[in-house]
């Protein structure tokens, strides 16, 4: 357990062995929420929406791992030409 003190600003600084425990970096987001007496850090990544998959992009990803799971396989140089990457 650590010890810390509030600062100016209600600045709390977290202890290096959680930082790094936890891969945070400087400029990183976390959650602050209140549960019953407790304060609750909690690391938050934002994404940026075009960043993120269509509804169209995520069935074609499952589809994928589905043929991953059954053990269907091509070679990216395959997949390179179908996609016209």
């Amino acid at each position: 357990m650590s010890i810390v003190k509030i600062r100016t600003n209600r600045q709390v600084t977290v202890p290096k062995v959680i930082f790094d425990d936890l891969g945070l970096k400087e400029g990183d987001f976390v959650e602050v929420n209140r549960e019953g007496s407790d304060i609750v850090i909690r690391p938050k990544r934002l994404v940026d929406l075009d960043d993120t998959l269509s509804p169209d992009e995520e069935k074609l990803v499952e589809q994928g791992f589905r043929q991953l799971r059954r053990g269907d396989s091509v070679l990216w140089s395959e997949l390179e030409d179908e996609l016209g990457v």
